[in-house]
């Protein structure tokens, strides 16, 4: 293959974004050269990791919209939104494929869905956690719960907390807390 300035450049590109982060992103596209892999010599990808490419962001006011939109509510105990107010229900900074995947859970379950955790403080921290957008929280009404746990592979309890654990086909992960689901979008469930 001829190598053209455009193929040179998106080299370029995923080189130095492999090295950003961790190497991810040339294992999952299956660009690996000396470069990154020296960049990250320690960073192991599993098989079925999910891409670290970046993510679009939202405002709280656009991921309101679109979610209102798609018929999804949500609730505060707070009753605000506030990022910043661990009694807020806040969608700030929240991962364009998080919305999209809970409007593509509400069209596949035909479930009333209400989000009652989204980006705010308060919840563990991590690279894929509410707080980086890549996290809602569900009421769990026993509409959801029967299509996560008749849809979904089990794959266990979840390390730390023991929630029990389930893994859409699109490969995001359904956990069962004490009071909600813990919805972790790795992407948009097939939008």
């Amino acid at each position: 293959m001829k190598e053209t300035k455009t193929t040179m450049a998106v080299t370029s590109t995923r080189i130095r974004l492999g090295a950003l982060l961790g190497g991810a992103v040339l294992a999952t596209t299956g660009v690996l050269t000396a470069q990154s892999a020296a960049a990250a010599p320690s960073a192991p990808v599993a098989a079925d990791a999910p891409s670290a490419a970046a993510v679009t962001k939202l405002s709280h006011s656009d991921a309101a919209n679109r979610l209102r939109g798609a018929g999804v509510s949500w609730t505060s105990s707070g009753g605000c939104s506030d990022r910043n107010n661990p009694t807020c229900t806040s969608f700030e900074q929240i991962n364009l494929t998080t919305v999209q995947g809970a409007i593509t859970l509400k069209g596949a379950t035909g479930c009333a869905l209400t989000i009652t955790g989204g980006t705010e403080t308060g919840h563990a921290s991590g690279t894929y956690s509410h707080w980086n957008g890549y996290k809602l929280d569900f009421s769990p009404t026993s509409c959801l719960s029967n299509y996560i746990t008749g849809t979904f592979t089990n794959i266990g309890p979840r390390p730390g907390d023991g929630a029990q654990q389930y893994k859409s086909g699109s490969g995001n992960i359904y956990a069962r807390e004490s009071n909600h689901w813990d919805v972790t979008y790795y992407n948009c469930g097939g939008c």
